[in-house]
């Protein structure tokens, strides 16, 4: 169905305000039919992905420990960078300056003090991937996995979190996260259930909170929507207040309230606020019956459950969010953002100190999971269509931390290092087998083929059918950066 360009105002004044044409433009703004024509956005590229699903590790993932093997590091354990051949490249001021915004106040000590790896690496699959033994199961994947190994930030403190999903400086403030701007161009691919999930606590108050997942100046309708993985209270508003009434009472009561929310829609066309409200409302009593039935994972055999290692209390939390992702993209969610390590500050993964018992601990709990959503939904044939991307705000220092008066961090740990770190994707017209970029010998500068976090959003959302340099909001100027540029050198 192809329809003239015309503003929301006059479509509505033409169709009436009658039942029948509010339902039409109610499913006619669902379908995007009308919404990209208002916010001059729309798929500019024909699509190679139909769902993302964003994983992201809260505090700081090690990426000498993961996906950036230095085997320096272990033949200079214990000597200063300054004793190694590297020192003048590695410590140049002015490099690593350049990358932080306001360097004066964001500098941090250089642990000078080189830390051996804290576990070794294996070559695996027939590309020869080499990925660290605290991720074994992801080693397995190594044959569908991209490892893009320069990615830099531009903040070395946990604010970095909310820099990861913007593009900006936690100092900023709110702006546009990758999800919100996939929401934005594109609508729903569903009618019950939210274009945008969020699963697992996000970024705690430090670090960016409901920004991480937030849609600012494009409006709460683009926002993330927190759900639980509980088929008995998925939201806290998908039951009824009144739990007295039958389902058919209750839809009687939301048809009344949606004539009366769509009178007052058309008299105020322009309040974002309340058309959301309408939509949530609506979105509210429709996800009653689907969000439960996405969360029942008993559907599934004993196989599935056991390859996101449901059956082992460790993996089991996070293998039924990477479970609940897949179910979600089945029915057209086309952002899921899943959060791993939520303890109320910088993080799990925010290893100072100790670094190889907690990160040990913490990739037993999440290696498995990520591995079994990749290879079911290989198996399914929902890879090619399914964009899957793990990552985390930075990576950890080469040297290991010390600090005078702080006992508990005495060198067994790594600090935040924004200069070079690694992200993994799979899927969703990714290449397989593959590494793009490179960080020096030491793992400290991204030195080849470097990319800015929002590389990594415009490679998202090229995938998606989104040319990122067109998404643009009426009255609002996105920075160069902003927009950022697609990996090319990835994409199969």
């Amino acid at each position: 169905m192809s329809l003239p360009h015309m503003n929301r105002r006059t479509f509505l004044g033409d169709t009436g305000m009658g039942m029948t044409g509010m339902a039409l433009t109610s499913l006619l703004f669902q379908n995007g039919e009308l919404r990209a024509t208002e916010s001059g956005s729309g798929r500019h590229l024909a699509p190679r992905a139909k769902s993302v699903i964003w994983i992201f590790l809260i505090g700081g993932l090690s990426h000498l420990e993961s996906f950036d093997p230095k085997p320096a590091l272990n033949k200079y354990a214990g000597k200063s960078i300054d004793e190694t051949p590297f020192a003048d490249a590695v410590l140049n001021k002015d490099k690593i300056n350049k990358v932080l915004l306001d360097p004066s106040k964001q500098k941090r000590e250089i642990f000078k003090t080189l830390m051996p790896l804290q576990t070794g690496f294996k070559q695996y699959g027939e590309s020869g991937l080499e990925i660290s033994d605290w991720f074994p199961h992801m080693g397995s994947c190594a044959d569908d996995l991209t490892l893009v190994r320069s990615m830099w930030t531009i903040d070395n403190n946990h604010g970095a979190q909310l820099t990861y999903h913007t593009g900006r400086k936690i100092t900023e403030g709110a702006f546009p996260t990758v999800g919100s701007w996939v929401s934005y161009g594109l609508g729903s691919g569903n009618q019950n259930l939210p274009h945008y999930v969020v699963l697992g606590n996000p970024s705690a108050d430090c670090c960016g909170a409901a920004w991480t997942h937030g849609s600012a100046y494009l409006g709460p309708e683009h926002a993330g929507v927190r759900m639980k993985v509980d088929a008995k209270q998925p939201l806290s508003f998908v039951r009824s207040a009144d739990e007295s009434l039958t389902p058919a009472e209750q839809q009687k009561m939301f048809g009344l309230l949606g004539k009366l929310n769509r009178q007052t829609g058309i008299q105020y066309p322009d309040d974002q606020y309340l058309q959301a409200r309408i939509k949530s409302y609506e979105l509210a009593f429709q996800m009653q019956s689907t969000v439960p039935e996405v969360m029942q994972f008993q559907e599934e055999t004993q196989s599935v459950q056991n390859l996101y290692g449901l059956n082992d209390p460790v993996t089991k939390d996070f293998g039924e969010k990477c479970l609940a992702a897949r179910r979600l993209t089945e029915q057209g969610v086309r952002f899921i953002q899943l959060f791993h390590g939520y303890r109320g500050n910088a993080g799990a993964w925010d290893s100072h100190r100790d670094i190889k018992r907690l990160h040990s601990q913490l990739a037993a709990q999440v290696d498995q999971p990520i591995a079994g959503l990749i290879k079911d939904m290989k198996l399914r044939g929902l890879l090619d269509e399914t964009m899957v991307v793990i990552g985390s705000e930075f990576g950890r220092t080469p040297g290991a931390e010390y600090r005078e008066g702080t006992s508990s961090v005495q060198g067994s740990g790594r600090d935040h290092h924004p200069h070079g770190f690694s992200v993994a994707l799979a899927g969703g017209g990714i290449k397989g087998g593959h590494i793009h970029g490179a960080t020096d010998e030491l793992g400290f500068h991204a030195v080849e083929d470097r990319h800015y976090v929002t590389d990594l959003h415009a490679t998202v959302l090229h995938q998606m059918g989104l040319d990122t340099t067109q998404l643009n909001y009426p009255g609002r100027q996105r920075l160069e950066r902003d927009y950022g540029e697609v990996i090319h050198d990835i994409l199969g």
